[in-house]
């Protein structure tokens, strides 16, 4: 494919890591990590670079293989869903060099498009590749705090990448524009790098798209053919949006650039509200805009009026920006942000609930109610039985309820391991019972088998006397003739 025909995103990527810009912070802990392996001491395996779409992530990757010498071996989301494409592909690279000997370097691309439960196998097959690599993994991704993600969030090197600012933006705008030989007006550069939102790719997308289609770059073109994009951006991102917002419709449709759903986002408000405001008034009224938006999402639950929404939806963030008055500085400080500690609670406890639920079904079957009544009245009383009281007691309890280990531990706690002893004492009992039962079953089963013979031949020979019988009093009424002769007989 001819120079002139390649796309400018990959024709003018970064080929050095010096090259990628605005990115000082990411390169400090990504040289001194890629060097630690050139040198076989890595002190992590992985390193996962996370941050806004187009701020560089993939571009430093292919960067770093391009200027240390290493093979680059790519996966995406949708190549690594599952646990045999990663021994496939990706297992088979990081256990062995390139051609010519040269390392490899491996890159997992958008890993936040994996889910918990879906893509569980995968999870757990990228965490045994870091493991066993003999090569340096980079995962990449815009929002990596998802509570599904924890486990290569610890075993990897977390390195930030910013949104790139507008005036960086505009410099490789123009740096292009010049080595391509294209006239661009700054006007025409200063609406693609305000539109581009950060996005470096998307920017010069669009400078090619004009470029292309017009041989120049003006304004005017600009404005007629670009159009505004609806981004999906990561949680933190939107919640900085509707905090700096300085109207109200700033701020409403900042949550329209989420996926998350609108309880989920007041979560991320309420978590992160205090990092970003400090004045005590401030907090009050922003708090106060919250407390009413919960309200109004109370009253949906509960009734089903999703009519009410929008007054949700407005008061957690018009609401909340236009309650910043007194410290302006505040409202526009970087702070950096946390995942909500109650979605983290909730996703940790949701094994721990699910077992909760699986005692109450299994009780409510047997007590004919329901699992709601069971949890709050039953739940209780069972808790200490098998906490406080006899160990025996409550090991009936779990063989006749038919709870399995994990019921145990949650209702006996420290006493867990006694009760368990105890109900595989008794199922071994009970098991010696059930097959002495079955043994004399099938000796009684035998030995009707043995009469059964002597029996049939007695009831055949009482039922041939019986029918002897029937016979000779047949005979005796039979009468002699019929007619006139057995008239006169009979007479």
């Amino acid at each position: 494919m001819p120079t002139r025909r390649l796309p400018w995103v990959i024709k003018y990527r970064p080929k050095r890591i010096e090259d990628v810009v605005n990115q000082d912070k990411a390169k400090e802990l990504v040289i001194p990590w890629i060097r630690s392996w050139l040198e076989g001491r890595p002190r992590k395996k992985a390193a996962l670079f996370y941050g806004p779409p187009g701020s560089g992530k993939t571009s430093m990757a292919e960067a770093i293989a391009h200027e240390y010498g290493l093979e680059i071996v790519e996966m995406n989301a949708s190549d690594y869903r599952r646990a045999s494409d990663i021994e496939r592909v990706a297992k088979v690279a990081a256990s062995q060099r390139g051609l010519f000997g040269r390392g490899k370097l491996i890159l997992l691309d958008e890993v936040d498009g994996l889910s918990g439960l879906a893509d569980k196998g995968a999870i757990e097959a990228i965490l045994s590749l870091i493991n066993i690599t003999k090569n340096p993994i980079i995962m990449t991704a815009n929002d990596p705090w998802s509570p599904s993600l924890r486990p290569l969030r610890d075993a990897a090197l977390m390195v930030e990448f910013r949104r790139l600012t507008k005036t960086m933006v505009k410099r490789v705008l123009r740096r292009i524009c010049a080595s391509e030989g294209i006239k661009c007006e700054e006007e025409a550069i200063d609406f693609i790098a305000e539109r581009a939102e950060g996005d470096l790719r998307s920017a010069i997308n669009d400078l090619q798209a004009l470029a292309e289609g017009y041989g120049v770059v003006t304004l005017e073109a600009a404005r007629t053919i670009l159009r505004q994009r609806d981004r999906v951006l990561p949680p933190y991102e939107v919640v900085r949006r509707i905090i700096i917002s300085k109207y109200a419709w700033q701020a409403k449709r900042a949550a329209n650039l989420t996926d998350l759903a609108p309880d989920e986002l007041m979560q991320w408000i309420h978590e992160n509200l205090p990092r970003q405001i400090t004045h005590p008034e401030d907090l009050w009224r922003a708090y106060e805009a919250l407390s009413r938006a919960d309200v109004f999402f109370g009253r949906i639950r509960r009734t089903g009026a999703w009519d009410l929404l929008p007054y949700a939806v407005e008061l957690m963030t018009a609401g909340v920006a236009l309650a910043i008055t007194k410290d302006m500085k505040s409202k526009y400080r970087w702070v950096k942000y946390s995942f909500p500690q109650k979605i983290q609670l909730m996703a940790k406890t949701k094994e721990v609930r699910a077992i909760r639920d699986e005692i109450a079904e299994a009780v409510s079957r047997h007590i004919k109610t329901s699992k709601r009544k069971v949890r709050a009245d039953v739940l209780p009383f069972l808790t200490v039985i098998f906490q406080h009281g006899d160990p025996a007691y409550a090991a009936a309890i779990a063989i006749g309820l038919g709870l399995g280990d994990s019921s145990i531990k949650y209702l006996a706690q420290e006493r867990a391991p006694q009760i368990m002893k105890l109900v595989a004492a008794m199922k071994r009992e009970l098991g010696k019972i059930e097959r002495e039962e079955a043994r004399r079953r099938e000796e009684v089963k035998k030995e009707r088998s043995v009469t059964k013979p002597a029996t049939e031949e007695v009831k055949g020979a009482k039922k041939e006397e019986k029918e002897k019988g029937k016979r000779k009093r047949r005979k005796k009424e039979k009468p002699a003739g019929r007619g006139l002769d057995a008239f006169f007989k009979k007479g």
